[in-house]
């Protein structure tokens, strides 16, 4: 994680901040957690407001069986506690209780990606994305920053349905202002470029920013976007880059298959063709080592992106 002298902080804390300012103007929003409030930073939410936050323990099914009741009666219910205990453990409830029946409960996946680090493979979360967002309903929100992360934390409060908000443990560069427009569902350049598009999600939206600027030292011009939103996906974004560009990499903190990478593909391949190439975990567990040890070992950094869009560039001619 190529962090260099960039302010960082972990998005974590941008999505408490979010819960305490829907306090103030959201009486009808509560907090849930399933025992691990201080790793979710919903923990300041309890401190302020504690009689609108409630510990589940550990017993995310039913944590997610409540949220869904909660729902019913009006309140909107912040579900919060690791992606990889959500999303796996109440799948069924999320699935069945929650979208089927299009209730407006939010779950917020923490401590997302391989970046989780010396937690180890039973607490990365690596195929959360691929399984929400293949569900009916479910609006997928993976923000990039903590400044993203509080604002698509204020944005699934106005959303009419379920929402899974994706965020991460370590701290990241912080590379949006507060003052950044966030609108669901629209993706955002940051970087011009003309010989090919590297789209990103999540932290890797820094290390593209990064290929993007050491390719440019190799006479390489790489656009780079941000999608925050991964359903639904931003398609016009992704089809003007396919076609001014011509060539695309994707890059996530997550399982190539059936996530981020594979989103965009499907878009591509319906709509324009071009050459493609997807940075991701490929077909395997995480292990314990440190965020930084991981990201090079399972091929997640700057130099990754930028091997893969040298390549995709040899394609494309």
């Amino acid at each position: 994680m190529n962090q260099g002298k960039k302010e960082t902080k972990a998005t974590r804390f941008g999505y408490s901040d979010a819960l305490l300012e829907l306090a103030q103007t959201h009486p009808e929003v509560v907090v849930m957690d399933a025992d691990l409030s201080k790793s979710t930073t919903t923990k300041r939410f309890s401190d302020q407001h504690p009689e609108r936050f409630f510990n589940a323990g550990i017993a995310e099914q039913n944590m997610l069986g409540i949220a869904a009741g909660l729902s019913l009666t009006g309140k909107i219910p912040f579900v919060s506690t690791y992606g990889v205990f959500v999303a796996g453990r109440a799948y069924d409830q999320i699935r069945t209780t929650i979208c089927y029946s299009r209730l407006n409960v939010k779950i917020g996946g923490a401590h997302g990606g391989i970046s989780v680090g010396p937690d180890g493979a039973t607490h990365q979360a690596l195929e959360e994305i691929s399984m929400m967002r293949s569900l009916p309903e479910m609006t997928v929100l993976v923000p990039c920053d903590v400044h993203e992360t509080k604002k698509a934390t204020l944005a699934a409060a106005h959303i009419s349905g379920p929402v899974y908000i994706r965020f991460g443990r370590e701290a990241v560069p912080i590379i949006t202002q507060e003052d950044s427009p966030f609108e669901v569902g629209k993706g955002v350049q940051i970087c011009d470029g003309n010989d090919l598009t590297i789209i990103a999600c999540g932290t890797m939206v820094s290390e593209a920013i990064d290929a993007s600027e050491a390719l440019a030292k190799e006479g390489i011009s790489a656009r780079v976007i941000n999608i925050h939103t991964v359903k639904p996906i931003d398609k016009d974004i992704i089809l003007k880059s396919a076609k001014e560009t011509g060539a695309i990499v994707t890059a996530e903190e997550h399982q190539l298959m059936g996530g981020f990478g594979s989103a965009v593909a499907e878009v591509i391949v319906t709509h324009h063709a071009v050459p493609m190439e997807m940075v991701g975990i490929d077909d395997t567990f995480g292990e314990s080592g440190s965020p930084e040890e991981l990201m090079k070992t399972y091929h997640l950094t700057s130099d990754d992106i930028m091997e893969k869009a040298k390549k995709v560039l040899q394609r494309k001619s």
